[in-house]
């Protein structure tokens, strides 16, 4: 399968999965298209692929593809037009004691321990079957583009590790862990607002937040922050996400 109108990546093939179940949505079935080979697909065409509506798990670089279903609505942040709000603002202000370390994809213990954790905590692990460190490697760890690890300490504990991929209109947040055993912080709002600053700083105008899904408890975050464009009939547009969407 190819993708027309795509020439700069005619050389990239496509393909379907077999259906498995949604991760996000109970009793769903979902399938997923996936861009191969993997080698081929460099910083330039990874690019290419996120304006496509493309995310990356590991050296994967995938996006919905359900025949009965349009619910994951690709969604970006335009970085100049960012208007937070009052709680993001507090959130902003909470955590400035923090120390940020910018560095290339590596496994650690001291990451992974805080990953397995905070799985545990938010997404419902199972502490009697975590994920093992080659799982998290696969994951987190491998990748054919330009990524990096953002590491957020205070005190010089580690409190959150954001992994983001560089192109060549913003940054697209992969994942992001933290303590989860800290009630009272505001960690991932304060991520996302440190990753918008970094895109102004280095001239990027978008910063990417991969798929909303409005049924999706997990995804309701993302609709916080404004204003926000989503892929919608093949088209970047504005949207806001507390109104019916089609796509």
């Amino acid at each position: 399968m190819t993708l027309p109108g795509e020439q700069h990546l005619q050389k990239i093939q496509f393909y379907a999965t077999t259906a498995y179940s949604c991760g996000y949505l109970a009793g769903k079935s979902a399938q997923s298209l996936i861009a191969t080979p993997h080698h081929l697909i460099d910083a330039k065409a990874y690019g290419n692929l996120i304006e496509l509506g493309f995310r990356r798990s590991g050296k994967f670089v995938y996006r919905p593809h359900c025949e009965n279903c349009n619910a994951c609505i690709p969604v970006r942040l335009p970085v100049a037009e960012f208007m937070p709000s009052r709680s993001q603002r507090r959130a902003w202000k909470q955590h400035q004691d923090m120390s940020v370390t910018l560095m290339e994809l590596t496994f650690s213990e001291e990451n992974f321990a805080l990953y397995s954790a905070y799985q545990i905590a938010r997404h419902e692990g199972n502490p009697d079957d975590p994920e093992s460190a080659e799982q998290y490697r696969n994951f987190l760890v491998q990748s054919n583009v330009e990524s990096l690890m953002v590491e957020f300490r205070k005190d010089g504990v580690l409190k959150m590790v954001s992994v983001v991929d560089v192109v060549h209109d913003g940054v697209s947040a992969v994942y992001t862990f933290y303590d989860a055993a800290d009630h009272h912080a505001s960690y991932g709002t304060y991520n996302i607002i440190w990753l918008l600053e970094w895109c102004k700083n280095l001239n990027l105008p978008y910063l990417y937040l991969g798929y909303w899904i409005k049924e999706s408890r997990k995804m309701a975050y993302k609709q916080k922050f404004l204003p926000q464009e989503g892929l919608l009939d093949g088209e970047w547009q504005p949207i806001h996400l507390n109104t019916p969407l089609t796509a």
